[in-house]
């Protein structure tokens, strides 16, 4: 199988700007190193924004359809992939982090971005007409002075925009029933989750991540119940397989390759592993999405 196309952010129309707006229609029809209609991973932040029409659209393996008023946030280093919906018209706003935190403080920077996460909140937004109208008015806002003006000052005014559209969805994910900013043990559950993506082929046990943070597993548990109402272990599992999905992919490796990669002794321990949670032996899974 051909290893998935890791897409890095380049912006061919203005060469040293770490922003792009583009026309979801106009970029479904260009011709391209790499078939976005293909898995394929991206190295930037990803805003995708539905204004017309109805289709699907996978990120992690995780298919989602979608309609007018509907918004995917797609962080870096997450698989996704487009469909040719004919029908569909809106807009994909992608950025790097610095274009944010080049200008605001990493206090406002680190709450903007949350609204990528996808274990906090799905990626998936539906918005009210109200809502989303003004939301749009902002983009309108971006389009103007990316495509038209493009004096000094327009790219503070798209970053400025930019700031406020990230903030509405987080107005909009918090009246969903998910909670950001203010919430007790938000920090420790982020801290964690940074830790078992980096790790979590080195160990998949609670105790050892409680160890890394200084604090008692019972702690850990409790920490990741008020955050997402799931238990450290289940998070650490959700990781890992998405992980494991991601080289299986990603990849050329053998799946015992994959198996001794993911820190399992034996290749028969993560497929029963695998299997346990997606319902799929890996040869399955990677032989749907090949």
């Amino acid at each position: 199988m051909k290893d998935i196309k890791h897409i890095k952010f380049e912006n061919q129309t203005r060469p040293n700007s770490s922003f792009d707006l583009l026309d979801l229609r106009e970029l479904l029809s260009r011709e391209l190193d790499h078939k976005i209609t293909d898995l394929h991973k991206v190295e930037f932040f990803n805003l995708l924004i539905i204004t017309q029409g109805q289709g699907c659209h996978t990120i992690d393996f995780t298919e989602y359809k979608y309609s007018k008023r509907t918004l995917f946030t797609i962080r870096k280093d997450q698989v996704h992939k487009f469909f040719q919906n004919p029908s569909a018209r809106g807009y994909l706003l992608i950025f790097k982090e610095e274009f944010l935190a080049s200008h605001y403080d990493e206090t406002e920077v680190h709450k903007s971005f949350q609204v990528f996460n996808d274990l906090l909140a799905s990626p998936k937004l539906k918005m009210e007409e109200q809502e989303f109208k003004e939301l749009h008015n902002f983009i309108r806002t971006i389009k103007i002075e990316y495509l038209k003006r493009g004096d000094e000052f327009s790219m503070s005014i798209i970053r400025s925009a930019l700031h406020i559209i990230l903030n509405k969805l987080l107005r909009a994910k918090t009246r969903n029933g998910k909670t950001f900013t203010d919430k007790k043990y938000l920090k420790e559950f982020l801290s964690f989750q940074k830790l078992a993506e980096d790790r979590c082929f080195e160990t998949k046990k609670v105790l050892d991540y409680a160890k890394l943070m200084a604090c008692t597993s019972k702690t850990l548990n409790n920490i990741c119940r008020a955050i997402v109402d799931k238990s450290a272990k289940t998070v650490i599992d959700e990781i890992v397989i998405i992980q494991i999905k991601r080289l299986l992919i990603n990849t050329s490796l053998s799946i015992t390759e994959i198996a001794y990669t993911a820190g399992f002794h034996e290749p028969s321990n993560m497929y029963k592993y695998f299997k346990k949670y997606t319902n799929s032996s890996p040869e399955g899974f990677r032989k749907a999405y090949a």
